[in-house]
């Protein structure tokens, strides 16, 4: 690896580690309080996002469904709503690209639950429509956002705002969020009583 090679990977990682070195954690805290609460009360996140931030809102449903339980039936009922091509081919076809997430939070969601979305902008026009259907049913919603932060910043219920003109580590920071929620709900995943787990067991 040239000197070149050494200073430019170097530099990436020097921006990624200063943004986090200085970065609020109550917005990431007061999610994870509010991801736990839908845990232990049967109700549904979901994730969604544009592109990269598409296939990091994919990766956190997983997680988020087996990975903070490990353990048959014990994780969050979450949706990754980008991950369903025929949903999504159908209603950018019938009813507009702008609204493939809204529409399927007026099917799904229901009051108390949870909405996230992943944005570099915060401006993507599906990601707006989101929020605004969010706040119709009383959905919850949190935003991980990069640059300014766009309309999202202001329309979503919590911003997780980091302020960094760079794409790539936005969409590293919407998975670092993710990861640490992971850790967090495992490390303070809710205790089964004797009956329930009884119950699960037998299936």
């Amino acid at each position: 690896m040239s000197l070149s090679d050494q200073a430019f990977f170097a530099d990436y990682a020097t921006r990624l580690s200063a943004i986090l070195s200085v970065s609020d954690w109550s917005g990431v805290i007061e999610l994870a309080h509010d991801l736990r609460k839908c845990w232990q009360t049967r109700k549904s996140v979901f994730l969604c996002g544009n592109g990269g931030s598409a296939g990091n809102a994919i990766h956190l449903a997983n997680d988020y469904l087996y990975g903070i339980a490990k353990k048959n039936g014990g994780g969050l009922r979450v949706h990754a709503l980008p991950a369903n091509a025929a949903v999504l081919t159908c209603l950018g076809n019938d009813i507009g690209y702008d609204q493939i997430f809204a529409e399927q939070l007026a099917v799904q969601a229901d009051q108390g639950d949870v909405l996230i979305v992943l944005s570099g902008s915060g401006n993507s026009p599906n990601i707006i429509s989101a929020l605004e259907q969010a706040k119709t049913m009383d959905v919850k919603s949190y935003a991980i956002l990069g640059f300014s932060g766009g309309r999202a910043k202001s329309l979503a219920d919590v911003a997780i705002h980091f302020p960094v003109e760079d794409m790539q580590i936005a969409e590293d920071l919407q998975l670092v969020v993710g990861h640490m929620l992971m850790q967090w709900l495992y490390a303070n995943r809710p205790q089964l009583s004797l009956v329930e787990e009884v119950s699960q067991a037998i299936g």
